[in-house]
């Protein structure tokens, strides 16, 4: 499944209304560990087809990364029925980003 642009306008249906567990790569383009994180992002989203895979651009959504307290990116969060059940902030192996939504 392909990674899906996350916006203000489609947050609330992507994400808190999702039927499956959601993750969401909170990002920049600016970002250094952020162009690291991309392609194993992007890399897990073809694999799984047990949850979703969503990017939220901080700079072009600043309200979503200020809701969901975002200080420091990349920042990646898992959602189930609508509520953040995991986090991880900062580059990590690509293995420990699929087990943030186990």
């Amino acid at each position: 499944m392909a990674v899906i642009t996350i916006t203000t306008d489609n947050f609330e249906k992507e994400v808190l209304q999702a039927d499956k567990p959601v993750l969401v790569d909170f990002w920049a383009s600016w970002c250094g560990p952020c162009k690291m994180v991309s392609p194993m992002v992007d890399q897990i989203a073809e694999e799984h087809d047990d949850f979703i895979v969503g990017k939220v651009n901080v700079d072009e959504q600043p309200d979503i990364a200020q809701k969901y307290g975002i200080m420091s990116i990349p920042t990646l969060m898992v959602f189930k029925n609508g509520e953040v059940t995991n986090k991880q902030v900062g580059a990590v192996p690509k293995d420990r980003i699929v087990a943030l939504v186990d």
